[in-house]
């Protein structure tokens, strides 16, 4: 079955070039201009991921991923103009999965969009049976649920991933670019800045739900899995 995919960018080439390419991977796509568009594009078939533009008029697309995250958890890779920090970290607090910024491939676009897909959903015969705890934290992959205390946790697909690498090694110090394999391709760069701001957002919704000691810095190394309410 191809994936649906909504994409949201305000520039006319822009929104071409991202249908050409995904549609040539196989995927189906619907093109909005804007993010009122969005909303209502997404309110009329949820789509299996949302390519948005964060520089749009009006509404951007930190403000649609923001509005969207009140009811749906559909994987998000922001587009942005700016290779600027606040940006990056903005979005993936928000909830966004990923981020690429413009110019960019269209080969590394579809690449970064099959990478969210398959952790947003895993073919059956990769479907992992596997359920993982530490202290308080639970983590069962086959449902896609984690949950801290009995209390669930709403974390993107990315941020799943990591936190499963963590959960699958919990006594190991992990360097950046291990934590950033657990939840990327291979061949797909991610800055260490980006590693950082999904580990803050990780923490950040662990606390919320109670757990101040998720996942520990050990500086000049890397992170590694906290007590978590041991």
């Amino acid at each position: 079955m191809s994936h649906h995919i909504l994409v949201a960018d305000d520039d006319p080439h822009i929104r071409e070039i991202i249908c050409f390419a995904l549609e040539k991977a196989g995927m189906k796509t619907v093109a909005v201009s804007d993010g009122a568009a969005a909303l209502q594009a997404i309110e009329r078939r949820a789509p299996d991921l949302v390519v948005l533009d964060i520089g749009m008029p009006e509404m951007d697309g930190l403000e649609v991923c923001r509005r969207l995250r009140h009811t749906s958890d559909v994987p998000v890779l922001f587009l942005s103009a700016r290779d600027e920090e606040i940006d990056r970290v903005l979005g993936l607090e928000m909830g966004g999965d990923d981020y690429v910024t413009k110019p960019f491939s269209p080969r590394e676009l579809v690449a970064r969009v099959n990478v969210i897909l398959r952790r947003a959903r895993p073919a059956p015969e990769q479907a992992d049976d596997r359920q993982f705890s530490h202290g308080r934290l639970a983590l069962v992959p086959a449902s896609h649920t984690a949950s801290f205390d009995g209390k669930p946790l709403v974390l993107t697909s990315i941020e799943f991933s990591i936190l499963k690498g963590f959960l699958a090694r919990p006594a190991h110090v992990l360097g950046r670019e291990t934590v950033m394999a657990n939840a990327y391709a291979a061949n797909i760069h991610v800055a260490g800045r980006t590693v950082d701001s999904h580990i803050r957002n990780i923490r950040a919704k662990l606390a919320a739900a109670g757990c101040t000691d998720a996942i520990e810095t050990v500086h000049g190394v890397g992170f590694r899995l906290g007590k978590c309410g041991t």
